[in-house]
């Protein structure tokens, strides 16, 4: 079967993540769409795509310029263009919900062949293409952050998705440079974070029962298991209530009392300590992004 080449993709929700997705797909050459119902996060997430794109050209990492991979990229505040794009990617808050709102929205407006993905780290492909009238043409895309340079993309076949889908899915990946990780069983968390999850509730738990401090935890990390960013700087950037969304998805949808958050981070998420985002979260940061020394 001769693989299908993705030209255009209407990326929903233009957050972290979102904004992330559609920089990699402009990077490959792909038309991008980026949707939000807030102008001004369009603007926001435009101007950080720009910053990345300058940062990355410095390093020599793009060939073109940043200016030409931004030109690719094109902000909606309507969900009504994504009719004909080659594929929809949903990069929304960890609500089921919401997930299901545009999921039936987008169904109704773009029919097949347009794939329809999620980035979910959690849900359950399978419950969110049962809303649409084509389940088939629904697939799990699921980035890791940060998106323009970790490599990682899970590719996860819902018990609808049609095998030409799934493969679809993992031409798409590495066409934007990534490394596609096959997930050919729709459960709660798929691979990677039925891994990773774990170990941020344990670290969080190390934290509360007074054995380490964060900063030490997290230089072990990078130390002694060689990740580039511990736990705790990692949860920072992508969000504490993104991290608890995720936990709170896997303890609803199977009652396992080990998915649960830990103490620390919900009393955290209730004071608004977020992260990155509002300037405090495992650690304290400065408005321009720059952590505080302790």
């Amino acid at each position: 079967m001769e693989k299908m080449k993705v030209r255009s993709v209407f990326v929903v929700g233009a957050g972290f993540m979102g904004s992330g997705i559609a920089q990699v797909c402009a990077q490959a050459g792909v038309q991008v769409l980026l949707y939000d119902t807030n102008r001004e996060v369009l603007e926001g997430a435009k101007t950080k795509i720009g910053w990345s794109l300058n940062k990355l050209s410095e390093k020599g990492k793009i060939e073109e310029t940043p200016q030409q991979v931004l030109d690719r990229i094109k902000t909606a505040t309507d969900l009504n263009p994504c009719k004909g794009t080659d594929l929809v990617i949903e990069a929304v808050f960890e609500d089921i919900e919401l997930k299901k709102s545009l999921f039936r929205e987008i169904d109704s407006i773009a029919p097949p062949p347009t794939m329809i993905a999620s980035n979910t780290s959690s849900i359950p492909i399978t419950e969110l293409a049962s809303v649409t009238e084509s389940p088939e043409r629904v697939l799990g895309l699921h980035f890791f952050s940060p998106v323009p340079l970790n490599q990682a993309v899970e590719v996860i076949k819902g018990m609808r998705t049609s095998e030409e889908v799934f493969l679809a899915g993992r031409d798409f990946v590495r066409q934007i440079c990534k490394e596609p990780i096959m997930v050919s069983r729709d459960v709660e968390g798929f691979v990677l974070n039925r891994i990773n999850l774990p170990s941020i509730i344990e670290a969080i738990r190390v934290v509360e029962e007074g054995i380490a401090t964060v900063e030490d935890i997290d230089k072990g990390l990078r130390l002694a298991f060689g990740r580039p960013m511990g736990i705790f700087e990692t949860s920072d950037m992508v969000g504490l209530d993104v991290t608890y969304g995720a936990l709170m998805s896997m303890y609803r949808s199977t009652g396992d009392p080990r998915w649960y958050p830990p103490l620390l981070m919900r009393r955290m998420v209730k004071a608004g300590y977020l992260g990155k985002k509002t300037l405090k979260g495992w650690y304290e940061y400065n408005p321009d992004g720059s952590r505080k020394e302790r």
